[in-house]
């Protein structure tokens, strides 16, 4: 009963906010914080109506709370980059995606990888880079003050073999449907590019899919929808879990598998491509683009639970034991696309995106630089502190 009323949705919007959706704009402005999977978000009135990105002031908060600045210097800029309706206040109020900045406005913050994705994108866009990609997620739910286990799993106990729970019915086999479908109404309401969902391998293990997204398209609906089934989550007092293994054992870890395809994979000759092109590229990149891929993920791609192995580029025709699939369906038509299945589910999906493209499309001409930018966003905050006022002060010297 606690949570029912903790968690009405009836109270915390919509009555209160009937009688001011035609006088005011409510903002919701979303960012990705210091620890580079959570998102923070915050709520900015405006008095006008937003029609453009164009309408939307840059923002600022405390990036010392966020893990992404010393208290002594404090101060990020959010950049709006996005906007969707908000599914949750309603018209005419919008949900915000931004990018974070230091005070100067040029330096990106910690774990902003957006601004570089962006610039693959644009370089590499006469070559039309599509993509879809499936989410995977557990549902928590809380026993005790501090311990979380799968929604429907026995108290600190284990449930029947995996198998039965994937795209299953019935009470006895799925768990948490009245969530994931009230992610999916939403996302389709914000108007964002999700494509489906289905009950995973694991019980309680959820998917839904992003596409087709075209270029940095992929990345800000990706980001948006999580949002969205985090909110989500809060009203049915379910926490959302991206680890690539939270059980260990014999269960599925969850992966974000990214559904790839070129101007040149879709037209007459794209299997050969792929085939003769694309995969020989992609093994010998494989232990740099591996980094980008996940933290924690050579604990999924143990080459068991539909994985390839972590250390090892293997692909197949419609295999799901491989790093790669390429589906039967573009075998068979000769083109299409293929499906990369090492990403794990705790992705950055700007890095996911632009390391395929970069790869693929560039000569991996920007791997080593993607790699050194999260690499520094791993450091400890002081150390990055360090480096940055290092480098300011070798350019005002120059």
């Amino acid at each position: 009963m606690t949570e029912t009323i903790e968690n009405l949705r009836d109270f915390n919007y919509y009555q209160l906010t009937k009688d001011v959706n035609k006088t005011v704009v409510l903002a919701e402005y979303i960012w990705i914080d210091g620890t580079g999977e959570s998102l923070r978000s915050k709520t900015k009135v405006y008095q006008t109506q937003i029609k453009t990105l164009e309408d939307l002031e840059w923002w600022t908060y405390d990036g010392s709370s966020t893990d992404q600045a010393v208290t002594r210097f404090s101060e990020i800029y959010l950049k709006p980059v996005r906007v969707v309706k908000d599914p949750f206040r309603g018209d005419p109020h919008i949900l915000v995606l931004c990018e974070t900045y230091l005070p100067d406005k040029k330096t990106p913050a910690r774990y902003n990888f957006r601004w570089i994705a962006n610039q693959i994108m644009e370089k590499a866009k006469d070559h039309k880079p599509w993509f879809g990609i499936e989410q995977e997620y557990f549902l928590l739910k809380r026993t005790g003050t501090t311990h979380l286990w799968p929604l429907g799993w026995p108290t600190g106990g284990f449930p029947y073999p995996q198998g039965r729970y994937y795209c299953s019915i019935g009470e006895r086999n799925n768990f948490g449907r009245a969530l994931a479908e009230a992610h999916l109404r939403a996302c389709l309401n914000a108007g964002l590019k999700i494509a489906g969902l289905n009950a995973e391998v694991a019980p309680s293990q959820w998917e839904f899919q992003i596409g087709i997204a075209e270029g940095i398209e992929i990345g800000d609906h990706m980001w948006l929808a999580r949002y969205i089934l985090e909110r989500i989550g809060e009203e049915f007092g379910i926490d959302i879990n991206y680890d690539p293994k939270p059980i260990l054992g014999d269960w599925n870890g969850s992966g974000a598998h990214c559904n790839y395809s070129t101007v040149t994979t879709r037209s007459e000759g794209g299997y050969r491509y792929i085939v003769d092109k694309l995969m020989p590229i992609l093994k010998v990149n494989h232990l740099e683009m591996i980094k980008l891929y996940g933290q924690k993920n050579e604990l999924r791609l143990t080459g068991r639970h539909e994985t390839g192995k972590y250390d090892q580029f293997t692909w197949g025709d419609g295999s799901r034991g491989c790093s790669v699939r390429v589906p039967i369906i573009t075998k068979e038509q000769g083109q299409g696309y293929f499906e990369d299945r090492r990403p794990a589910a705790n992705i950055d999906p700007y890095l996911v995106s632009a390391a395929l493209v970069d790869v693929t499309c560039l000569n991996g001409e920007h791997l080593k630089q993607l790699n050194s930018i999260f690499e520094d966003s791993l450091k400890p905050l002081g150390q990055q502190i360090f480096q940055q006022q290092k480098e300011q002060f070798q350019q005002s010297n120059e």
